[in-house]
């Protein structure tokens, strides 16, 4: 099979499209062969060795995909072979096949386009869980989703709306992102890109919950604009830590938190994936049904082939990307 191979760690660009054997899957296991595959910045981390788990050489990079499913190893009766699923393994959708446990394959609706279906992959999980979990979300919270042009951001803001949140506010750089964000379900943005960032934060939030704050803050970018949000939370509000797209983890003022009875908590999805796997399957099932119901959306704004899945990273590390990226295959 085809595949983006990683022997040694190097920038993100510097894996290569190359031949790898075809995988059998053990008991337990299935093979997908895959159509479309998600780009998401831990492909980054991964190829060039920084995430915190590293697999051994010669590997893919990818953590979500879609297709039909091709082989069944021993044991496995929930999935058929030809079934459409959407899979999320450890790693290794960008390639034209991947082996992964069957519990970690979500079936995919027929009338879902493979790419639909990969975009639904980490970032709706990471998102679902981060609100529900995470923030403890109840319909009629305020929700501030920093980075909201990104995967998670954007999964983030549709989420908050289709549950029923009562405001959904927006964080991104740049006045040219508004449209955009409104349209994926935010009620008010708030650009960040300024040097009064860290009152604009706070002023634009404040000014769209009538003086209440944010109950809920979703956290996928770290740096400065974490340290600002704080000051736009609500009393007894939950800020979520979920990653550091800004490459700058930030040091939480314990002061705000005291003062305004804040919590703060971080998420590692795949922890859900190996601990909880049938709430897991619950809330994909939830998300695939929002879609159906026409409340859940996913922004696809570049289809690429596998080749180029650099030009694709390379848009995620600029922070170019609106939305989602996803590689086509086979």
């Amino acid at each position: 099979m085809k595949a983006i191979v990683v022997r040694e760690f190097t920038d993100y660009d510097g894996a290569e499209l190359a031949e790898m054997a075809d995988p059998t899957p053990g008991p337990g296991e299935v093979v997908v062969d895959l159509e479309a595959s998600e780009t998401n910045f831990p492909d980054i981390l991964y190829i060039e060795g920084k995430y915190q788990k590293l697999p051994p050489f010669p590997f893919s990079p990818g953590l979500a995909g879609a297709g039909h499913v091709s082989a069944l190893g021993d044991g496995v009766d929930i999935l058929s072979v030809g079934q459409k699923v959407l899979v999320l393994p450890q790693y290794g959708t960008f390639a034209e096949k991947v082996v992964a446990p069957a519990s970690f394959c979500f079936p995919v609706p027929d009338a879902m386009s493979c790419e639909t279906a990969a975009s639904f992959g980490l970032v709706y999980q990471t998102a679902y869980f981060a609100l529900m979990d995470r923030g403890q979300f109840t319909p009629g919270d305020t929700v501030l989703v920093l980075g909201a042009t990104g995967g998670i951001g954007m999964a983030a803001v549709q989420l908050a709306k289709a549950l029923g949140a009562s405001q959904v506010n927006a964080a991104s750089r740049g006045a040219a992102n508004a449209e955009f964000l409104r349209e994926l379900g935010a009620d008010t943005v708030v650009d960040v890109s300024g040097e009064d960032m860290r009152d604009a934060l706070k002023d634009g939030v404040m000014a769209a919950t009538d003086g209440h704050g944010a109950d809920v803050v979703i956290d996928p970018v770290g740096g400065a604009v974490s340290a600002a949000s704080i000051r736009a939370m609500a009393w007894c509000g939950r800020l979520v830590v979920v990653g550091f797209a800004s490459g700058d983890i930030p040091k939480i003022g314990a002061n705000y938190l005291l003062v305004k009875n804040i919590s703060a908590s971080g998420i590692q999805w795949t922890d859900y994936r190996a601990r909880q796997p049938e709430r897991v399957h619950a809330a994909q099932a939830e998300m695939f049904d929002l879609w159906a119901q026409g409340k859940l959306s996913p922004r696809i704004t570049e289809v690429l082939p596998l080749a180029d899945y650099a030009v694709a990273l390379k848009a995620l590390n600029e922070g170019r990307a609106r939305g989602k990226i996803i590689l086509t295959i086979g």
